[in-house]
């Protein structure tokens, strides 16, 4: 503590983003502050203040540095982009960042498409969401009915294509034939963009009169299809809020806390329409509801979510102002923030309240179970195996053979007790003959860690515990491996029919109990490694025997890959004749004469 508080009263204050570390020098928590001096000092000089959370995360703390930064705003870009390098323990960590979906309209096209797109881009298309479940296929399909909107990828428009069945059940306007020119075809797309954007209701009115024009000229099928579509829109109606004008874009955030967990409640309006709602459960250290608040409107809109031009907040997040600038940065769009006290946003906001108390109280035992599944399993496993750091990262490797072919090894990555699948890697057995698990273990070590020496971004940081499928052999020899580069990183195995943890200068295997989460985390992180190398594996040696069977004469890509799919080896094909192979669909007798010949010369 001596030398935190020297270094307490060096800090400058200027703005920037803090880095708090444990005793192993892992970091746990990142940080940004208008005044470094002031905010670095709140953690250790103002506990009697403080909730569990961070008392918890401040006993942790070994040491801390900082990063000066010019403004506020440098200080927030910057706390963004080190969180999801380095994902630390305590911060606010999204765990749901799936990609919603946006409809995406390309007015640089000559005849414009509708599509569905969960990626957002600064391509100079429009793009409108984000939409929840399948409101955004219905949107679409709704759309292309009433402004006969094409749903083709045709690049080229011109009459050598011929129409599709769409176009003559009246459902699309046939731009691949040019049947509508593409100024007219704008001003359909003119339509949908206004209709989108919640300036014109008139889809009903249109979709009932083509619903009339089909039924009398006897089109019984596109009249379905319309009829459809008025059911699918009355339906979708519902969702409108009639307190609010149709071209309001709302984002709105609420929060309920317990001691150890906040969850986050967010309701999505766009055109006066409700998109829909998402709860996230987040596990924060911060100092107080604002700034939790501010942390979460960071990570929640660093990635495919497009903002509301109006964020309902039940409180005014930290540095609003930044949060301000930091947005038009990234979609050069101006946000404003409200706190409404009254009205249907009001009310909103209170729903949004209701939404995540709800959540918290019903998820808050399953949360629970997750956390003692993850960094609770962690910490038993150093405190167990009595492990020179906490096993914040953690790798598996795993080797997979089939006598000797095609031999690969996978190297699966675990932070904080979850799969990191970015940090996955996969490896092809350059220099070991035969099938020799523990020379291919020794090789991709090596491989691996020399990577890590070399300071190879694309390997990620080093792991903290180093897991190896198998026994004692296994172990040693990839024990050999890192002390041959002169590394010293804990490393275990776990051998698979009694399930017995093996470590580094113990004859002795660790037997943990068979309930406990230590033992399921190390077998979970086991199991995934052997079905990352399984399923490469597979890939390759189906890559190699449908090549070798495309050398056969009448043979193509699709013959090759269902013989590979019946047989799954060249030995099986090789022993079976004629018949057999004639009895797979897609393979003639003529065929099938000609594969036997091929291996029976």
């Amino acid at each position: 503590m001596e030398n935190l508080e020297q270094k307490l009263k060096l800090l400058p204050d200027q703005p920037g983003v803090y880095i708090m570390r444990d005793e192993s020098g892992r970091i746990i928590y990142i940080g940004k502050a208008k005044v470094l001096k002031n905010r670095v000092r709140q953690y250790f000089y103002h506990s009697g203040n403080q909730t569990d959370k961070v008392m918890a995360m401040v006993s942790k703390i070994a040491d801390f540095s900082y990063i000066i930064a010019s403004s506020e705003l440098d200080a927030l870009a910057l706390e963004s982009n080190l969180i999801k390098k380095h994902k630390p323990q305590y911060n606010i960590l999204l765990k749901d960042d799936k990609s919603r979906p946006y409809i995406r309209i390309d007015t640089r096209l000559e005849y414009p498409t509708v599509e569905i797109t969960r990626k957002l881009r600064a391509d100079g298309a429009k793009y409108f969401g984000p939409f929840f479940g399948v409101a955004v296929n219905e949107m679409v399909e709704l759309i292309r009915g009433a402004y006969l909107v094409r749903n083709c990828n045709f690049k080229k428009f011109n009459n050598g294509h011929r129409e599709c069945l769409n176009y003559h059940l009246g459902l699309c306007s046939a731009p691949c034939t040019r049947r509508i020119s593409s100024e007219l075809y704008r001003k359909q797309i003119d339509k949908v963009i206004a209709f989108l954007s919640g300036k014109d209701d008139r889809i009903e009115e249109i979709l009932k009169v083509r619903m009339a024009q089909a039924a009398e000229e006897e089109k019984f099928e596109a009249a379905i299809s319309y009829r459809n579509k008025i059911e699918m829109l009355n339906k979708m109606k519902q969702r409108i809020i009639t307190s609010l004008p149709k071209t309001t874009n709302l984002d709105i955030f609420s929060f309920s806390s317990n001691p150890s967990l906040s969850v986050i409640s967010a309701l999505i309006v766009r055109a006066g329409k409700m998109s829909g709602a998402e709860n996230f459960a987040v596990i924060d250290v911060t100092m107080n509801p604002s700034e939790m608040l501010s942390s979460f409107l960071l990570q929640y809109y660093d990635g495919t979510r497009n903002p509301a031009e109006e964020i309902i907040v039940p409180i005014t997040p930290d540095n609003e102002q930044g949060l301000k600038e930091w947005i038009y940065s990234k979609y050069k769009k101006n946000v404003g923030f409200l706190v409404p006290k009254q009205g249907v946003r009001k009310q909103m906001l209170d729903n949004a309240l209701i939404n995540a108390t709800d959540y918290l109280e019903k998820h808050a035992g399953r949360e629970k179970i997750k956390q003692d599944m993850t960094a609770g399993a962690v910490d038993g496993l150093q405190q167990k195996l009595k492990l020179n750091k906490r096993p914040h990262i953690m790798e598996c490797y795993d080797i997979s053979n089939i006598s000797g072919t095609d031999k690969v090894a996978s190297m699966v990555v675990f932070v904080e007790g979850e799969a990191d699948k970015s940090r996955y890697r996969r490896f092809r057995i350059k220099t070991v003959e035969g099938a020799d698990d523990f020379k291919s273990m020794n090789e991709v070590i090596s491989r691996r860690l020399q990577r890590l020496k070399d300071n190879d971004e694309k390997f990620g940081e080093m792991p903290d515990l180093i897991v190896i499928d198998g026994g004692k052999g296994q172990l040693s020899s990839a024990y050999q491996a890192m002390n041959q580069l002169g590394l010293n990183i804990d490393m275990i195995s776990i051998a698979e029919q009694e399930e017995e943890i093996f470590l580094i200068g113990q004859s002795s295997p660790v037997i943990l109990d068979k309930t406990s989460w230590e033992l399921k985390l190390v077998q979970r992180i086991r199991d995934e490694a052997h079905r990352f190398a399984i399923t490469y594996h597979k890939s390759l040696r189906e890559k190699h025997i449908v090549s070798e069977l495309l050398n056969i004469e009448g043979v193509g890509k699709k013959r090759a890959e269902a013989l590979y799919k019946h047989f799954l080896t060249i030995e099986d094909i090789k022993r079976a004749d004629v018949d057999k192979l004639s009895e797979i669909k897609g393979i003639s007798r003529t065929a099938a004469q000609k594969i036997y010949d091929y291996f029976h010369g």
